[in-house]
């Protein structure tokens, strides 16, 4: 079985590009370009993991973040912050999550594939 990554992404040369490292990767991306959007295929099909930008409009990563936990069923799936915003790492250490984890924009193939691996394995 191949697991589903959703990828919630606003830049659409940075999606594009996360679609085709998923894939070199072996995993189905699911490219997503917004917040609510994002919210509502996790209900819906919920995935085995989430690749969350923060800087987006008109709800921002850490909203949807957010949402997410409060769903019964979508509060253990694993996301992975993936952002280039200075102050990520910052208000990562005040989140207790052990289903949350960091990559920062740009990333390696060998990055991304570490982190994936981490909660797929």
């Amino acid at each position: 079985m191949v697991h589903k990554i959703l990828i919630v992404e606003d830049d659409q040369p940075i999606l594009d590009l996360m679609d085709l490292l998923i894939r070199k990767l072996g995993y189905e991306p699911v490219l997503i370009a917004n917040g609510f959007e994002a919210l509502e295929i996790a209900k819906h099909e919920p995935p085995a993991l989430i690749m969350l930008d923060i800087m987006m409009m008109p709800i921002d990563g850490w909203e949807v973040l957010e949402k997410l936990r409060k769903e019964e069923n979508l509060k253990k799936i694993p996301v992975i912050i993936f952002s280039a915003s200075p102050t990520v790492e910052e208000k990562m250490a005040k989140i207790d999550d052990p289903y949350l984890g960091v990559l920062r924009k740009p990333v390696s193939l060998n990055e991304l594939k570490a982190g994936i691996e981490y909660y797929l394995a």
